[in-house]
């Protein structure tokens, strides 16, 4: 397993806007969420050892802050052509059997992940009420094999901070992952 730390977006970039399927099909857009008091997209895939290290804590992540308000999307945005055990169908398999109860995202074009400059998997952004980006990095410091908990302090922390209208910390450490699987010709600058 090779770590690829998040590019870090810096703090105050809008969310740029968006329109992916869901697995049934049903496109989803920020716009459908306005008036929340936060958005949160996680760029994930269904194969990565990190994304697998967090799945529960993902999951139980949702449980406790979409009934909150937050609004939480996930994205995979990896080359299924290479890939194939982040399909769409695969995707839906393994949305049931980690018990997401968020929207999973099928960005095919790639195009979502490079307008976030996206890198990782997982990779954490999370927006406040007026679309503005006030996090972005790690879940917490726990990786497969480090041997800490998974307890998602940092996100969290972060989380809290927007539900109460309170400033994020700006201190921030990356996330760290797989890297997006791009397509061919599809990479970033200095990305392959």
């Amino acid at each position: 397993m090779s770590l690829t730390p998040s590019t870090m977006l810096p703090l105050g970039t809008p969310a740029p806007d968006f329109s992916l399927p869901d697995l049934r099909g049903h496109l989803i857009s920020p716009k459908d969420f306005r008036n929340r008091p936060g958005m949160l997209l996680i760029f994930m895939c269904n194969h990565c050892p990190y994304v697998i290290h967090l799945r529960s804590a993902l999951a139980q992540l949702a449980r406790e802050y979409m009934p909150k308000g937050i609004t939480i999307l996930g994205i995979n945005a990896n080359d299924v052509d290479n890939y194939p055990e982040d399909s769409p169908a695969k995707m839906a398999g393994e949305a049931k059997a980690a018990g997401y109860i968020f929207p999973y995202l099928y960005d095919e074009t790639q195009a979502v992940a490079r307008a976030y400059h996206a890198a990782c998997t997982p990779d954490f952004f999370l927006f406040d009420a007026a679309g503005k980006l006030v996090y972005r990095g790690q879940f917490d410091d726990s990786r497969p094999g480090n041997g800490r908990p998974v307890t998602g302090k940092d996100l969290r922390a972060a989380l809290e901070a927007v539900l109460h209208g309170q400033p994020v910390a700006a201190e921030q450490f990356p996330s760290m992952g797989c890297n997006i699987k791009w397509k061919r010709g599809n990479e970033p600058a200095g990305k392959g």
